[in-house]
């Protein structure tokens, strides 16, 4: 056995681990071993772990650097996994504030075709930056909007989730079908579909890490039936399976994409993309507000996977997903704050509660639980990115994404559950989060960007792309 450089202990805080028996902790422990959690219980650490010796009575060689943490009036959990963003929208929050989503979009293309890659990484990074502050550990992105000499757009993303420290599900997204061809966006924001479909192979090529600690991945992610051809959807699915990636798209958010795939295909958005490949365990889709029984039948019988937007839905009037039903039949349901020009928010720990309102709206007060929105904001999203064996849970032998949140300030003091804390109140302060085992923020604060340089960058990015589109 390889001797630990380092060792992580946290004790004394209530621990919901999210694992598949929901085994949750009022006081225990964590024990984390370079970027691996390696013990989890009640009470306090054992010895071994305190003696800096392992936990089958190994006695290294070179003992590993002990660093204590008093998790006392705190709640920790598995650190937030975003499965759905837009991140160079950070750019664009403010804009079209009171649209529906084709109006909403409409009015943004234009700006968005003249965004490039030094534009992108300090959005990306600011982005990324809020998202960590709330929790999330994991960021899924979805990017699309790649204008003809931009640079390395999905270079500066990478470049940006490395430097906040995050995990990173970036994807190589695409749009062929311009206004010209029925389409929604203006023709100048599409590409060519080869020229997708290249571009999508040599992302993977050069950013995709397949393995089990992977700090990122790349998925291929044409935009939504209404941007992309039926060829580009088709082809996008061949070849994401023979480089063994996953798949990522739109799907059924509003009454008007539902419209248009039958005004345009004569079948819903699912059926139109079944047909074309897009359904199966190593595919995901962002909103799926409209799906009916049968459609929520088709995802559950293929593995197909969701992430729930509930805050940007809101925002664009697109309605409340089905999400105790699909709960309920089994489809892997993932949290998304999706785009920020269409959440401004872009945390995602605020948006467990959203989650768990918003279904009650449609369910009923037992419709969803919090227990359930912590569970698609860690765990299930896990499920949906393909990650559920790495991480998503407290468990030994995961990787160390672990948040953990002050529960005994004056927001939650004498809180009954400390779960309710996070999933039903404020958003709690979040003390640390550690992502692969290293710390990512402190108290609050950011520990490996400084928060004023990002946040004047993305300033003086939101400014000029502003100036480029006459905003």
């Amino acid at each position: 056995m390889t001797d630990p450089t380092a060792r992580t202990i946290i004790s004394g805080a209530t621990i919901a681990t999210v694992d598949a028996l929901g085994t949750e902790h009022p006081d225990g422990y964590v024990v984390i071993d370079d970027a691996t959690i390696v013990a989890v219980g009640a009470g306090i650490p054992p010895e071994w772990a305190v003696r800096g010796g392992g936990a089958a009575g190994e006695v290294y060689a070179t003992p590993p650097h002990i660093e204590v943490i008093d998790g006392t009036g705190h709640l920790l959990t598995p650190g937030l996994i975003n499965t759905h963003h837009h991140l160079y929208q950070w750019l664009t929050r403010g804009w079209a504030q009171d649209n529906i989503l084709f109006d909403w979009l409409v009015a943004l293309y234009p700006a968005w075709s003249m965004i490039d890659a030094d534009l992108v990484e300090a959005g990306a990074e600011a982005a990324i930056s809020v998202l960590a502050r709330s929790g999330c550990s994991t960021v899924a992105d979805h990017h699309y909007v790649f204008p003809k000499d931009s640079g390395d757009i999905l270079g500066g993303i990478v470049a940006a989730a490395s430097r906040v420290g995050v995990r990173l599900h970036g994807t190589r997204g695409s749009m062929d079908l311009g206004r010209s061809q029925g389409g929604l966006p203006p023709d100048f924001a599409v590409e060519t579909t080869s020229a997708a479909l290249q571009a999508s192979a040599d992302a993977v090529d050069l950013y995709h890490d397949p393995s089990r600690e992977a700090m990122v991945q790349i998925a291929i992610a044409p935009c939504s039936p209404f941007s992309v051809t039926s060829d580009l959807l088709s082809e996008a699915a061949v070849l994401a399976r023979s480089k063994n990636v996953r798949l990522h798209t739109h799907g059924s958010e509003t009454v008007e994409e539902d419209a248009f795939c039958l005004e345009k295909f004569g079948k819903t958005p699912t059926q139109y993309l079944e047909d074309l490949g897009w359904l199966g365990d190593d595919v995901w889709m962002a909103h799926c507000v409209h799906l009916d029984d049968e459609a929520i039948g088709r995802f559950a019988a293929t593995g197909t996977g969701v992430a729930h937007c509930p805050s940007s839905n809101a925002r664009l009037a697109a309605g409340i997903a089905p999400v105790p039903q699909l709960l309920a039949a089994g489809v892997p349901v993932g949290l998304g704050v999706d785009g920020s020009a269409s959440n401004e928010s872009g945390q995602l720990g605020s948006e467990i509660r959203q989650a768990v309102l918003m279904n009650r709206l449609r369910a009923g007060a037992d419709g969803m639980t919090g227990r359930q929105g912590l569970y698609i904001a860690t765990m299930g999203g896990a499920r949906v990115l393909g990650r559920d064996g790495e991480i998503g849970s407290i468990e030994v032998g995961k990787l160390a994404d672990i948040a953990l949140w002050k529960v005994d300030g004056v927001e939650h003091a004498g809180i009954a559950d400390p779960v309710a804390a996070l999933t039903l109140g404020a958003q709690p302060p979040l003390t640390r989060l550690l992502v692969h085992g290293r710390t990512v923020v402190e108290n609050g604060e950011l520990t490996r960007v400084d928060e004023p340089t990002v946040a004047a960058a993305a300033t003086r990015a939101a400014r000029e792309l502003a100036t480029r589109a006459g905003h």
